[in-house]
């Protein structure tokens, strides 16, 4: 399928503007230019944003902001105790922040009725793997442990995140079930989101090839991506590519999205038909006429406004209140 209409427009305007690749400029020079691109996706306003720090795995901090979406949220119980979102913001492990995902975080928040825990784990090639998957569980670990000062229920957390963020909300999801089936205080997330996610390292599927140039993000790209976050020797560890594991039998329930012209397709199709065969409740929804990024583009694309409703109604569903007896 070609691409859809408003996603052409897009990617020609992108791709006239002739920014040198990441892997050109560096990850210090791309970290920055990245935090500088004007923001593709609609402000919404939040009824308050918090910033904090949290104690990360290796006595280091981790900057997280908290977002509250205000009375009435679709996932509040009678006393007003509310679903959760940790989101993981995308950027190949390298770049990205809570500030490049805000206004994700913010459409989330108001769209699902939840509070909404944007993490900024530590970044590659100076903490590469595993230290972003760590630190990522150590703060799904704590929006859990601290669910009653966040007015949140620990039985109703969702974790998530797109492109890396995706990857590391899948590694999540795997450690926690490990981490509970082994005895250890490990709370369990209701939901895992996967937006385009990385699930592994093959870098020679059709869809990278077919896509490899043209649609932002690109085959060369990815693979400068992968060999600043994680050695050759660790890529068939689960924790770092989710497909590599056995049996996901026991993670949690699945809403994965993917997009028809990235490079990351058919990694993401696989995964969520691995969790579907190994039993996980998953959806699968798949956008054919769209590129690698397009979820948070709310500005420019109708279907960016769709993907995220329909991400919305799943967390709705998952972390719905329970009924009064």
């Amino acid at each position: 399928m070609t691409l859809e209409a408003e996603a052409s427009q897009v990617i020609d305007q992108l791709n006239a503007l002739g920014r040198p690749s990441f892997q050109d400029v560096g990850f210090e020079r791309a970290r920055a230019g990245f935090e500088e691109m004007p923001p593709a996706g609609e402000f919404v306003e939040v009824a308050s944003t918090e910033d904090r720090t949290i104690p990360g795995p290796d006595g280091n901090e981790i900057a997280v902001r908290i977002y509250r979406p205000g009375d009435g949220a679709a996932t509040a119980d009678a006393s007003g105790v509310l679903g959760c979102l940790v989101y993981f913001h995308g950027g190949g492990w390298v770049v990205g922040s809570i500030e490049t995902h805000d206004r994700t975080c913010r459409a989330l928040t108001m769209l699902a009725g939840v509070v909404t825990v944007s993490v900024d784990y530590r970044l590659a090639p100076e903490f590469p793997f595993p230290a972003p998957a760590d630190d990522c569980c150590a703060a799904t670990q704590w929006v859990i442990d601290n669910a009653s000062e966040l007015g949140i229920d620990p039985a109703r957390v969702a974790i998530g995140g797109d492109s890396a963020g995706g990857n590391l909300a899948a590694a999540v999801a795997l450690m926690c079930r490990d981490g509970a089936a082994n005895g250890d205080a490990c709370g369990q997330p209701a939901l895992q989101v996967l937006i385009y996610p990385v699930t592994d390292f093959d870098r020679d599927t059709h869809s990278m090839i077919a896509n490899a140039e043209g649609y932002l993000l690109t085959r060369d790209t990815m693979a400068w991506f992968d060999d600043h976050y994680c050695a050759p020797s660790e890529r068939a560890n689960p924790y770092a590519a989710p497909l590599a594991v056995d049996d996901p039998s026991g993670a949690a329930p699945a809403f994965v999205i993917v997009a028809g012209h990235d490079p990351l397709r058919d990694e993401g199709v696989e995964y969520a038909q691995k969790l579907a065969d190994a039993g996980v409740p998953t959806t699968l929804i798949e956008y054919p006429g769209q590129f690698h990024g397009f979820f948070g583009m709310t500005r420019f694309l109708d279907q960016a406004h769709e993907a995220q409703e329909f991400t919305a109604i799943a967390m709705r569903r998952a972390l719905a209140a329970p009924e009064a007896d």
